[in-house]
């Protein structure tokens, strides 16, 4: 019997494991839901047989697609290793990999990334342009970066844009400010507070940007550096700020702090990789790129894939 499993069938059903859901799975490996649930009905068809069971909470695979899930697991790791491999073969090993970071809160995914990357990878030199970057693509285009993360895919000749993911943003206050009894923050609710942000171009906040100045709201402001600072202010009803939900998550379940929605449509922010097109085929970069994804999906709450640039 001619073979019909294919190794995107293998990396479907592994995210169906992995995410428990059809929409998040379609999510992970870049598909509509119906393209992923037409994958699944294929390999059915084929086999007549159900793969999972619809409607168990959690998702339970039957027989027929835990032994197809077993070689995925076996079998995708391998083609991985090899395909790093040959890019090693012809691309050669080595190389160098200077990350320029636009977002104060990259840290919490990059440093396990890459810790991930650098065994992969042994011979490529890893390393962080120092500090915060206001202009990571320059750093690009001098010579100075091989990587960037950025929050915007603004068109520039000779940079190519790769998604990673976009991430919701809350505001957050303390347990006893009037704010916290609001379902929702609108604009105005802004209006007479004291923002606290890091210290960066209102451009490079997408609270101010997509939110407060199309409204004409610009509140006062208070800047601090780190996480941590911010939300020990905003825990010690010194202002309000608006943070990425992963990054407030471990306050939130200590209740030092609230977190709420801001808009009706809850306010997002989105990061991309930045490389020079002419390095846009080095194996390794587009490999740091796919960890970064699959870690962050992984473990940080929040996340939506974001479409090809």
């Amino acid at each position: 019997m001619e073979s019909i499993v294919e190794l995107r069938h293998l990396r479907t059903l592994l995210a169906l494991e992995e995410t428990g859901s059809v929409s998040a799975a379609a999510q992970r490996v870049f598909l509509t839901q119906s393209a992923l649930s037409h994958q699944i009905r294929v390999l059915e068809n084929h086999f007549e047989t159900p793969l999972f069971e619809r409607k168990s909470m959690p998702l339970r695979f039957t027989p027929a697609g835990e032994r197809l899930l077993q070689l995925g697991r076996e079998l995708l790791p391998r083609v991985a290793a090899a395909e790093r491999d040959l890019m090693q073969i012809i691309q050669g090993e080595a190389g160098q990999l200077r990350l320029a970071v636009e977002c104060h809160t990259c840290f919490d995914w990059l440093m396990p990334a890459m810790g991930e990357f650098r065994p992969r990878w042994p011979h490529v030199e890893l390393d962080i342009v120092s500090g915060f970057q206001a202009d990571p693509v320059g750093l690009l285009l001098s010579g100075r970066a091989d990587l960037a993360i950025v929050s915007e895919a603004v068109p520039q000749a000779g940079i190519t844009y790769w998604p990673l993911f976009a991430y919701e943003m809350v505001g957050i206050c303390s347990p006893e400010h009037p704010l916290a009894a609001k379902d929702v923050w609108q604009a105005e609710d802004f209006a007479d507070e004291t923002l606290i942000t890091y210290p960066v171009p209102d451009d490079m906040l997408d609270l101010l940007r997509k939110v407060l100045l199309p409204r004409g709201i610009n509140p006062l402001r208070r800047h601090s550096e780190l996480t941590i600072a911010i939300v020990q202010l905003v825990a010690s009803r010194r202002g309000i700020a608006a943070l990425p939900y992963w990054s407030v998550m471990p306050y939130l379940e200590k209740g030092y702090i609230c977190a709420k929605p801001i808009t009706d449509t809850p306010l997002t922010s989105e990061l991309y990789a930045a490389v020079r097109t002419e390095d846009a085929d080095r194996a390794y970069l587009g490999e740091f790129c796919n960890i970064v994804r699959r870690e962050g999906f992984d473990n940080l709450p929040g996340l939506s894939v974001l479409p090809s640039v």
